[in-house]
Parts: structure tokens; sequence; C-alpha cells
């Protein structure tokens, strides 16, 4: 099949294109770099941890952008994940002081005094939020308070960049993409792949008929990079809570439970009750390109299996299975996930010698291997199409130019980000569940499976319900 019913408009819709609207560091276009203070769009950065800081860098090297306030639980502490291996991974100081500084200090570079203090640190979330003059947020906190956070950020209006996954259960995703929905604002999730030219190239390859309807798809995911924890029960001793740090606050709609140093500040991915495991974390990048190429959204069954499987950490490895039904001219599809150093069989035909890349895209004429046609000899014979779908300005560029009036962003929370989050979750689910369960997506539930339907939300701490918005 030489065309692929494939939808540009979707694609479309949810990249930021250069030829519409782009906003690109003045720096980058060779331009002084001046925006008038009234014209800038003030940003405040929640969750001030390794990738925290890393996006407070890349956005306010935007001259449209003004960081006006950062906010984090913990004051200021070493051991957080430090992007530069340099440095050493486990290394780099964070928390909400370092981050004030470190912006105040940005932003003195540029004025010819030298001097720079207009950046305030906040503790509390809540108290930031209540400012009227911050128009969007950045949030890197803990996957397990993503969905509050960004919640009472739209809530009050404002455009929010989360980091993937953009929540902790099920039901939040729903309810978060909904309140995108109403309040019209710019919204982007922490999964920059989305933005690069292979995701584009892959989507045209599939469209083109490259490898003619796809039938299944293979994504795997290396051992965790962080570190995990010894045992498979909570740590023992409860050590003193380290100065600055306020743990109530950290824990927010978690279940309460004594501070350790095998929760924060680096590992908490590791814990049920705090993050999302390998398919939480990794699931929103490796997945992006397959739901957007592919036109998914809802599976109709999902299942899983792992390692041992206990009540408080993430298993070591697990594989699931979601079964997708025929769309837009494609058939139905099979998508497996392999995770922990866990990987599919090789397809038939590959060597020890060829590389495996994390994503196979299985058609009926042939294999998609990342962006390559296998065996690698079909690409010398092998003609790319044009180049039809819209290509971005970058990650952080989509965002910035949706809050100041482009299109929506490539991981915009109502379009794309909420749907591939709750497929990912929906993993968990059948991993805890360890049986196949019938999915019902337009509304939200397990088909005769009430145990299973439970696992999609959780409780929350007094104090932190999650409000349901009522059914309009």
């Amino acid at each position: 099949m030489k065309q692929l019913s494939f939808s540009r408009r979707r694609f479309l819709a949810s990249a930021a294109t250069a030829a519409t609207f782009s906003v690109l560091p003045r720096r980058l276009l060779g331009g002084a770099g001046h925006v008038p203070p009234s014209e800038k769009t003030t940003l405040a950065g929640i969750g001030t941890g390794g990738q925290g800081l890393q996006n407070l860098e890349a956005l306010q090297a935007f001259p449209e952008i003004q960081v006006v306030a950062v906010c984090d639980v913990n004051e200021e502490s070493g051991g957080y994940f430090s992007w530069n291996w340099e440095q050493g991974r486990e290394r780099r100081r964070c928390g909400r002081e370092p981050a004030r500084r470190a912006t105040d200090a940005f932003y003195a570079q540029q004025r010819p005094s030298g001097q720079y203090r207009a950046c305030r640190a906040y503790r509390d979330y809540r108290e930031l939020l209540e400012r009227e003059d911050v128009d969007a947020v950045m949030i890197a906190t803990p996957d397990h308070t993503h969905a509050v956070i960004t919640l009472a950020a739209l809530e009050r209006g404002k455009h929010v960049y989360c980091e993937k996954p953009l929540t902790y259960s099920v039901f939040e995703a729903r309810q978060v993409a909904e309140a995108a929905r109403r309040a019209g604002v710019a919204t982007q999730m922490g999964n920059q792949g989305q933005a690069d030219e292979s995701a584009r190239v892959v989507a045209e390859m599939l469209a083109d008929g490259a490898i003619g309807p796809v039938h299944e798809v293979q994504v795997w995911s290396p051992a965790r990079f962080w570190n995990w924890p010894e045992g498979e029960g909570r740590p023992a001793g409860q050590p003193p809570v380290p100065a600055g740090l306020d743990w109530d606050l950290w824990l927010g709609p978690a279940p309460s439970r004594p501070y350790h140093p095998a929760y924060h500040p680096w590992t908490w991915r590791n814990w049920w009750d705090f993050g999302t495991g390998l398919l939480g974390d990794l699931g929103a990048h490796k997945l992006s390109t397959v739901f957007k190429a592919l036109q998914l959204e809802h599976p109709l069954t999902v299942e899983a299996s792992s390692t041992k499987l206990g009540p408080e950490v993430y298993p070591l490895g697990v594989m699931a299975r979601f079964e997708f039904p025929a769309r837009g001219g494609m058939p139905p599809l099979v998508l497996s996930w392999y995770d922990g150093g866990l990987r599919p069989p090789r397809p038939a035909g590959f060597e020890p010698d060829d590389v495996l890349r994390d994503v196979l895209y299985l058609g009926e004429r042939g294999v998609l291997n990342g962006d390559r046609l296998f065996p690698e000899s079909r690409m010398e014979h092998y003609r790319r199409p044009p180049k039809t779908l819209p290509r971005s300005p970058g990650h952080y560029h989509e965002w910035v130019a949706a809050c100041r009036g482009g299109p929506p962003a490539g991981s915009n929370f109502v379009d794309h980000a909420g749907g591939l989050t709750e497929a990912g979750l929906l993993g968990n689910v059948a991993v805890r569940a360890q049986r196949r369960l019938r999915w019902d997506g337009p509304n939200l539930r397990f088909l005769d499976d009430p145990a299973a339907n439970r696992l999609l939300h959780r409780g929350y701490r007094e104090g932190w319900e999650f409000p349901v918005p009522p059914k309009v």
C-alpha cells in the first residue's frame, strides 16, 4: 500500500511550525535580543532539581521569557542528578536557592551594573500560584505531585510545561487533559524527542508505505539508569529530615511515611507511591512517535508480566502488550513494551552484529528499525518521501511560541500528552493486576473488572484531594 491513511491534520495541529509562527532565541537569529519588559512572558519554575534546572536554563535563554520566581520544597542540597556526567552523575546542588541564584546571575550578566535581584524563591507552590504576575509555569517535581500542581495552575489560567509523565494515574491524565481543554492555555509535556527530525521521518516513511501496513510495534528500554533500592520493602531506620527540606510538602498527596534518602532526591522513581517506573518515565519518550505516526488512541486490551512484584517497588523488568483496533484504513496493531533490559526476540534475518534499535515497526513488507529500513541494504535503494510534515523549531521553542499565540505545541496535553500518558500508565495498572484487561477508553474503565478499575486512581492524603469537576 503506497499511501497509508495518515492524519496530517493531527500532526499539523500538534506541531509548532516555523512557517506559521515560531520563537527562536535572538542570540540564534543574530539580533540584539531586546524585548521590552511589558512584552515578556513571565515564568515560574516549580521543582528545581536536576531536570527542573535544566528546563529553566533552556527557557530563560529566550529573550521573550522572564523567569520571575522559583519554587521547591528543598532549600538547597547536593546529590541530585546532573546531566553533565563529567561533574558526576549525582553531584549537582539543587533546590530553590541554587535556582534563584542561577536565575539572578543569568539576568545580571545582561545588565550594565552586573546586578540583578528580582527572582523570588518559594517553598510552597500554592503561594507562588497566587501571584497574578506569573503567566506560565514549568513543573518538574516528582511524578506523584504533577497532577495537583498542574491542575492548580490551569485553574488559574497559566500556561503549563510539565515534565513527563504528565500525571501519576490514568484518572489524573484524563482530568488534566480536560482541564487544559477548558483553560485554553499553552501546554507541553517534557518528552523532548517528539520534536526531533527522526519523529517526522518515521511518520513520513510509514505513510509512504515503506514497509506496508504495520501490524506490530516492539519497543524496549534498557535497565533504569538511576539506582534502585536494595531489597523489596521500605528501608530500615528513620534518619532525620535534612535541614531545609519540607518533607510533608514533598509527600504532597502521597500516603505519609518517614523521610529516608532512599526516596529523595533521586531514587523516588522506583517507588510505587511516588514514581511510575520506566513505563511512565521513558514510555513518554519512546511511545510518542509510535502514537502520532500510527494514529493510536485507546487500546482495546492491555496485559503485562514482570519480574518479582512487590507492593513498594517497581519491578526490575516489565513486559506489556497493548492491542489497538483498526483505524483510518490501518490494520489492528499489537504494541509490545519491554524494559529493565528485557528485549523482544530478534526479527528473522537480523544477524548478531546488526544494531537493534529501541523501536521496531513490523509491516507486511518489511521492518523499520528506528528510522532505518531493515536490512540496511534496503536504504540504498529506498527513496525517502517528500517532507510533508511540519518541522519543529525545537521542543522548548514550540511551547514558548504557543504561550505567545502560536499553534499548539507538539506534546500539548489535549492532543497528545494526555492520551499518551494514559496508555503508559495503563501498562502499570496491568503490571499490578497481573491479568489481561479489556479497556473502555471513552468511558475510562475496564470492562467487568472492579478491582482493576480501583487501580486507575489513588487515594489522597487529607488536604490534598484531587478535585473532580462536574460533568457538563
